[in-house]
Parts: structure tokens; C-alpha cells; sequence
């Protein structure tokens, strides 16, 4: 049964749909081009253009955990992700628009399964000159986040991202998206991003905003020149670069009145003041990172710390089911009011390094380390979900073609547990939760048309 809302939501983008080929399609239209792994493309005689892509990974993953007594380990099979997504121009390519959506069923961090078409991209950009763009609507947060979360999915290194990225993004938001690329004459390029958004996540203008504005920029530097086939945005150095490619920059943003634990839902974690208004605290984060390439070598670096300024007169909180409590309990401890505030949010410091080889069979072998550092007060000290300080990942990769068409990704993933740290045995039921350490084993397909 399709709820009032998902009925609205379908009928909207059947219509966006409708309205985008209709300006193609008007005029007499032919197959424009088809790249392997890059789509259609389809164009009439004014010059429109539309380009559509799909792609689909079948994964599978096994968990096990050392000191495990049981024998048999937890399996999952899935589709991690299917995804189609349209992509349009004028005739001047002056304004370009995006819809993306995902019908696999799986969150993007991998770590949920809601049963509904997600949308992912929603939005319009206008290209005022070369390297100036003024973009609205929803789309992935490239200026905010981590600079791994603004690679594509079938270019990952590996088959998942790293777990910085899985603790502390917001994925992807809806406002205004600015960016302005700098050349100089020596062909080093400085790159100039800035945004304001709802703060509050993907998909809000379906639900009540909590909170103000959220406000972040950053600031790249590309002193070699741009990346060969926007290599900047993929991870594995597939075009073999034959020169150094290096890009670095810094990111900051201020997120007035958060309602979740990092920002990509609305609504999920709310206080109110004595008088029954809503009083949210402020998240802010900011980082640094890399990514170098060179003839089939890959580095990607990334640095990421939050905080959280909580306000004074936070009175309840809000249930999840609507109703108040006084009560702010930390593990059945009464503590601070402004400690168990923060106890909910990600709060704390992460950086990952990760590097990798390409040969010229295009095998790939890679290695990945994530390390994670608490606050006192953070959702990143949960016993089940986190306090889980050191990830360790090699890898192995085959691709078929140099256009991300067709690969097979395969990892092995070694987790450390904190001393406070719980690892549930899969095998049996709760609440048998166990020390020891974990070990993940992956193996992804990308299949793209």
C-alpha cells in the first residue's frame, strides 16, 4: 500500500520525468552517443540533451568474530546498490539538471534496508562561465564531507567506503551549492566551494525542518593541474597518470540546530525548553585530505573532527514516540543535561589513509587504515554500533575496461574492539554479546550500462 506522501512523491518525479524528455523529444531526437559504462546519450536538432545511466552491485559479505562460539558465521547477500540516474543540458550547456534514484532497497552507507525507492539527486545547475556554478536542490555535500565521499560509486578503491566516511558525513542535503575554480597561469588550479543547506538531510522537504541553517565551504588546491577524466573524483588511478596529480584541501562547516546524530535526517533526536519549544544544539566539523596519483598509484588521505556547542535551558527531550522525559541517563547514570546531549552525536576526531596500485592488466591490490577517536561524551563510545577504534583492509580488484563498466571487488577487513566494545554472535540470540575481535570478508560486481 503506497502511502498519501510516496503517491505525491511518484507523481512529482513522473512528472519532472515527463517534462524533461518532452524538451528532447519535441524536436526530432537520435541516439547522441553511448559510452560503456557511461550511458546513453540522447539529443534533438536545438542541441538538448539528455544522458542516462544505470548500474547494479550484487554483494555479498560474511562477519565472524575471533572469540565466537558458535561455528557457523553471519552471511548476506544483497544488492548493495542500483541506481538510475538522468542527467540533462541546453543547447549551450548552460543549465544542466540531475534526478538519481536507488531501488536497491539499502541505505547509502550500507548499514539499513528501507523498503522504498530512495531519491538521491534532485537538482538544477547553472555554468554562469567556465568554472563558476550555482547548483539548487538535493545532491551529495562534496564541500562538507570527506573528500572519499564525493567519488562515485563504481570507482571506489574498495568495495565500501571507509568507516570515517560511514561515522561522520551527511551524505547529502538540499540548498544552494556554489563553486568557483581559479586557473593560474602556471595550470595549478585553486577550487572554491560553498553551501547552504537545510542541514538536516536527503529527502527534507517532505518533513518538518528542525533546526536553523547549515553553512560550509571548502577550499582545494590543485597545484599540477586537473586530473585526467575528472580523476579527481575517482579513486583508482585507471587513466594511469602520466604526470604527479595531487589535490588538497580544508573544510569547515556550522550546522545550526542539528536533529540527528550527524545531520542526514530531520527530526530524530529533539529537546525542548521548559516552555515546550524546541532548543537543539550546533554541530560542527571540519577536516583536511588528499589524493595524489601517479602512473597506477593511488594515496588518499583524510583527516575529520566534530564538535558540538549544546545550548544552556534544555529541559526533555523528545521520545520517539512524541511524549517527553526528564530523565538524562547515560548507561542508567544521571548525568549533565549537556553531556547526554552530545552522548547521542557523533562527536570525536577520524582519519583514514589509503593507497593503492593498478597494473596494466588492470589488477588491483589495496590496503586501507581507519582509525576512530571518541569523545568522552559521544555516540561514537556505543558498545554495539562503534567503540570500534582501528579498521584494517586489504584488498584485490579486477577491471575489465578502463570505463568502470564491469569489476570485481574483493576485501578482508580486520576490526578492533575497544576494552567497552560488544560484538554480537551473529549465530545466536540476543543478547549474547561477546569481546574478541571481527573480520569482514566482501566481494562486490559492479555492472554499469
Amino acid at each position: 500500500m503506497i502511502s498519501k506522501k510516496n503517491k505525491s512523491f511518484l507523481l512529482t518525479i513522473a512528472i519532472f520525468i515527463t517534462s524533461c524528455f518532452s524538451s528532447v523529444f519535441a524536436q526530432q531526437s537520435e541516439l547522441h552517443k553511448y559510452s560503456n559504462g557511461e550511458g546513453i546519450q540522447i539529443a534533438n536538432d536545438n542541441g538538448y540533451l539528455i544522458k542516462i545511466k544505470t548500474y547494479v552491485q550484487p554483494a555479498f559479505e560474511t562477519r565472524w568474530n575471533t572469540d565466537s562460539i558458535s561455528d557457523d558465521n553471519y552471511d548476506r547477500f544483497r544488492i548493495r546498490r542500483l541506481r538510475l540516474r538522468f542527467d540533462g543540458s541546453d543547447e549551450n550547456s548552460k543549465l544542466n539538471y540531475r534526478l538519481q534514484f536507488n531501488f536497491g532497497g539499502v541505505s547509502e552507507v550500507g548499514d539499513a534496508t528501507v523498503n522504498q525507492i530512495a531519491l538521491l539527486d534532485a537538482f538544477v545547475r547553472y555554468n554562469f562561465e567556465r568554472g563558476f556554478q550555482l547548483t539548487f536542490g538535493q545532491r551529495s555535500v562534496v564541500a562538507t564531507d570527506n573528500r572519499e565521499l564525493s567519488m562515485t560509486s563504481t570507482t571506489l578503491q574498495l568495495p565500501e567506503r571507509s568507516r570515517v566516511t560511514s561515522s561522520f558525513t551527511t551524505i547529502r542535503d538540499f540548498g544552494l551549492f556554489l563553486r568557483k575554480d581559479i586557473r593560474f597561469r602556471n595550470m595549478s588550479r585553486l577550487r572554491n566551494y560553498l553551501e547552504i543547506t537545510t542541514g538536516d538531510g536527503k529527502n527534507n522537504f517532505f518533513n518538518k525542518d528542525f533546526g536553523g541553517l547549515k553553512f560550509g565551504g571548502r577550499i582545494d588546491y590543485l597545484p599540477f593541474g586537473t586530473f585526467t577524466n575528472m580523476g579527481q573524483f575517482r579513486s583508482v588511478d585507471i587513466m594511469r597518470e602520466n604526470s604527479h596529480k595531487l589535490v588538497f584541501g580544508i573544510n569547515y562547516s556550522y550546522n545550526n540546530g542539528i536533529s540527528s546524530r550527524r545531520g542526514r535526517y530531520s527530526g530524530d533526536i529533539l529537546y525542548n525548553d521548559s516552555s515546550g519549544n524546541t532548543l537543539l544544539p550546533n554541530y560542527i566539523k571540519y577536516g583536511f585530505d588528499f589524493l595524489y596519483k601517479y602512473r597506477g598509484f593511488s594515496a588518499l588521505g583524510e583527516f575529520v573532527s566534530t564538535s558540538a556547542n549544546v545550548p544552556d535551558g534544555i529541559y526533555e527531550r523528545v521520545r520517539n514516540d512524541g511524549s517527553t522525559s526528564t530523565d538524562f541517563l547515560v548507561d542508567d547514570v544521571r548525568v549533565d543535561v549537556k553531556d547526554y546531549v552530545k552522548n547521542r552525536i557523533m562527536l570525536g576526531q577520524g582519519y583514514n589513509i589509503q593507497m593503492g596500485y593498478l597494473f596494466k592488466n588492470l589488477w588491483s591490490i589495496d590496503a586501507r587504515f581507519t582509525h576512530l577517536i571518541a569523545d568522552e561524551f559521544s555516540f561514537l563510545n556505543n558498545g554495539l554500533y562503534y567503540n570500534r577504534p582501528n579498521y584494517y583492509t586489504i584488498g584485490i580488484s579486477k577491471m575489465f575496461n578502463k570505463s568502470y563498466s564491469y569489476r570485481i571487488q574483493a576485501s578482508l577487513t580486520l576490526v578492533e574492539l575497544d576494552e567497552n566494545g560488544l560484538s554480537r554472535d551473529f549465530n545466536l540470540p540476543e543478547p549474547n554479546y561477546i569481546n574478541g575481535e571481527e573480520i569482514y570478508f566482501r566481494i562486490i560486481t559492479t555492472i554499469a550500462f
